[in-house]
C-alpha cells in the first residue's frame, strides 16, 4: 500500500496539472471507487463537473482536492494510481475513472484490486480527515507530544507507529526501516520505552520517509507509479524490508522475518534486540 511518501510524490505530481483546472467531463467506469457517494456514479458526475480545483493536499496516506468550500478525498488503497493522458491514448487496463480537463488533458484514475475511493466532503476543504492524526512532514508534528500519547498506550511501538491517529502516514514499510534505524524491536511495548528512544523512531521515520521521497518513493512492482507512469526507486536503498535473510548493513547478522499481525516484520536479532517479556 502506497504510504506517506508515495501519496506526496502523487500529489506533486499532480499539483501542476490540476490546480486551476476545471473539470470538464466526469467519466465513471466502474462505480467502487466512488461506492461512499449516496446517490452514486451520477451524483458524483454532476457536483464534480464543472467544478475548479484550488489546490492538492495531503495528510498521512489521503489527499484531497480543494474546490471552494469542498473537497473530493482520495485514498490510494493498495494500488490507485492517477495517470495522465490525452483524451485519446489507449486506456489502461483497470482504468476506473476519467477527469476530462478544461486545458484538453485527461487524469484517470486507475486501481486493479479496487480498495481505493474517492469521496466528496462538503464544507470539508480545511479539514476533511479530522480523524486523522498529523504526519511527520506537517509543519505543526511536534514528535515529543506525539511521542508521550505513544507512551501513554498499553501497546507495541508498531502498533502505534501504524495507528493513523497517532501519527499518520507510516506504513509497513517505513515503521520497519524506522525501527531498524533506531535499534527498537517492533514488539516493545509502548509504555517501557523511554520518551527519548520514541521519538527517535519518529524522527527516524521522518528521515527515512524524506529520503524516500527524494527518490519517488518506493515500488515492488507497477502498482504504485507517478502521475507519468514513472516508478520510485527506494525499494534499492532498504536497509530491513523485504531483506529476509541478508545481511544487516550495520552489523553484518543475517536479517530476519517476523509475523506481525497478518504482515511480516524484518528486523535485526542482534541490532534490534527483544523486550525481555518477548520471547
Amino acid at each position: 500500500m502506497p504510504e506517506l511518501p508515495e501519496v506526496e510524490v502523487v500529489r506533486r505530481g499532480l499539483e501542476p496539472h490540476l490546480v486551476g483546472r476545471r473539470l470538464q467531463r466526469v467519466t465513471v467506469l466502474h462505480p467502487r471507487p466512488v461506492r461512499s457517494h449516496p446517490q452514486g456514479p451520477s451524483g458524483i458526475r454532476a457536483e464534480l463537473e464543472g467544478r475548479v480545483v484550488d489546490a492538492v493536499r495531503r495528510r498521512g496516506k489521503f489527499l484531497w482536492w480543494a474546490m471552494d468550500d469542498d473537497a473530493l478525498v482520495i485514498h490510494l488503497g493498495m494500488s490507485g494510481q492517477f495517470r495522465v493522458n490525452a483524451p485519446d491514448d489507449p486506456l489502461l487496463r483497470n482504468t476506473r475513472l476519467l477527469f476530462d480537463l478544461d486545458d484538453g488533458a485527461q487524469l484517470r484514475f486507475i486501481d486493479q484490486r479496487m480498495f481505493g475511493g474517492l469521496t466528496l466532503v462538503r464544507d470539508g476543504a480545511r479539514d476533511p480527515v479530522p480523524h486523522i492524526a498529523v504526519d511527520p512532514f506537517d509543519p505543526s508534528f511536534d514528535a515529543r507530544a506525539v511521542a508521550r500519547r505513544i507512551a501513554s498506550r498499553r501497546s507495541t511501538i508498531k502498533r502505534a507507529l501504524l495507528d493513523q491517529g497517532l501519527v499518520s502516514g507510516i506504513g509497513n514499510i517505513y515503521a520497519d526501516e524506522a525501527l531498524w534505524r533506531a535499534r527498537v524491536h517492533f514488539e516493545h511495548p509502548t509504555d517501557r520505552l523511554r520518551l527519548s528512544r520514541i521519538v527517535a523512531v519518529l524522527e527516524a521515520a521522518r528521515t527515512v520517509m524524506r529520503e524516500a521521497l527524494a527518490q519517488g518513493g518506493t515500488s515492488f512492482d507497477a502498482l504504485y507509479v507517478n502521475v507519468n507512469g514513472e516508478s520510485g526507486y527506494f525499494d534499492r536503498t532498504l536497509d530491513a524490508y523485504g531483506r529476509e535473510d541478508q545481511e544487516c548493513r550495520r552489523c553484518g547478522t543475517s536479517l530476519v522475518r517476523r509475523r506481525f499481525a497478518n504482515r511480516s516484520s524484518y528486523l535485526c536479532p542482534k541490532c534490534q534486540r527483544p523486550p525481555r517479556s518477548t520471547p
